[in-house]
């Protein structure tokens, strides 16, 4: 069943952010504007241990045992093909450096509104933007969401403020693409190729990291609002870290799952798989997602090499990576899932 959303009246007040609108002691309600009715039989669970999102161990992943990684090569493989999204643990990235820029985009977050209006843009590839909602021209219900983007690969972006943000950020950004070229290699090999296959043609020297911070403030009626609707990703392989306040839920055989990751864990999506954020009324959540994507001149298209070996024909066009974000930011993005404008019709 389709969530229930009500038209945005533009004579409706708008705010300058969620976090605004949240802080304010007169709201009581969701606004109309931010309407999104879900389906009660639609909601996710997190208690089932058969829906859990899998669990990579990074260390054995790495290891100079050739069993130890052949092993975890092979989960990680079964994890991708059946659920698009697992969790990585024993990674190395130390969880006070995950904190430590958790908190700095928070102390961004609540920055007087005034101050972050010089980074307010329309456009979708500048170094360094925020804003509220989705896409306030073509969003059909306004989201419970505030976000920060920022281009930190290839060339690598920062904000001057808050103080600190620029200095954590870059040894985040390093160590979690990093992270992301060990996962991009270990599933290149799950596929019966070399190491560095996916890397290079993609182009991953020049591959586009965003550090994308959200930021949904609790919500007085949290089944009335949303803070992302479903959708998917863009890039090759994106890492989520979040405060303590779970929300995020993946779609898995048709139904919705509740992600809690373990301490310290990335969360990773691989696969072009549905996803939500949900809201609560019990406190701020704060996600970081660090999407890794090809050059942005790039064109995604389907590995020769297994076509050939499963005797298949390509089932999707090839298309730029800067082109995919552009179609995924457009209201075609809402008809229907990006990828399904770039499946090859049939005759």
């Amino acid at each position: 069943m389709a969530p229930t959303v009500t038209s945005v009246d533009a004579s409706e007040p708008r705010v300058a952010s969620i976090k605004t609108l949240a802080d304010s002691d007169a709201l009581t309600s969701v606004p109309s504007e931010y309407a999104y009715i879900m389906d009660p039989n639609d909601k996710g669970d997190a208690n089932d241990p058969e829906h859990s999102i899998p669990v990579i161990d990074f260390a054995l992943l790495t290891s100079a045992s050739p069993d130890e990684r052949a092993q975890m090569i092979q989960k990680l493989g079964k994890a991708c093909q059946e659920w698009g999204f697992f969790q990585v643990i024993n990674h190395g990235v130390p969880e006070s450096l995950m904190k430590e820029m958790i908190d700095a985009c928070q102390r961004f977050f609540e920055l007087p509104e005034e101050e972050k209006k010089e980074f307010h843009t329309k456009n979708l590839l500048d170094p360094i933007k925020c804003g509220t909602s989705f896409n306030v021209a073509i969003d059909k219900v306004r989201l419970w969401r505030d976000y920060l983007k920022v281009i930190a690969h290839p060339k690598f972006n920062s904000l001057y403020k808050p103080a600190g943000y620029s200095e954590v950020s870059l040894e985040f950004s390093k160590r979690t693409r990093a992270v992301a070229t060990e996962i991009l290699n270990g599933i290149s090999e799950s596929l019966g190729l070399e190491p560095d296959y996916i890397a290079k043609a993609m182009n991953w020297d020049r591959g586009c990291q965003i550090l994308a911070a959200n930021y949904y403030p609790a919500c007085p009626q949290p089944d009335l609002a949303i803070g992302i609707p479903p959708h998917t990703d863009h890039g090759l392989v994106t890492l989520l870290i979040q405060n303590d306040m779970c929300g995020l839920e993946v779609k898995h055989n048709d139904q919705w799952v509740l992600v809690n990751a373990a301490p310290g864990a990335f969360i990773v999506n691989y696969k072009s798989i549905w996803h939500r954020a949900t809201v609560n009324n019990i406190a701020t959540r704060i996600s970081i997602a660090v999407p890794h994507g090809p050059a942005l001149d790039t064109p995604a298209l389907p590995i020769p090499v297994l076509l050939e070996k499963e005797g298949e024909k390509a089932k999707y066009i090839g298309m730029t990576y800067e082109k995919f974000m552009e179609l995924q930011a457009s209201p075609a993005a809402y008809m229907m899932p990006c990828l399904d404008h770039l499946r090859v019709k049939d005759n």
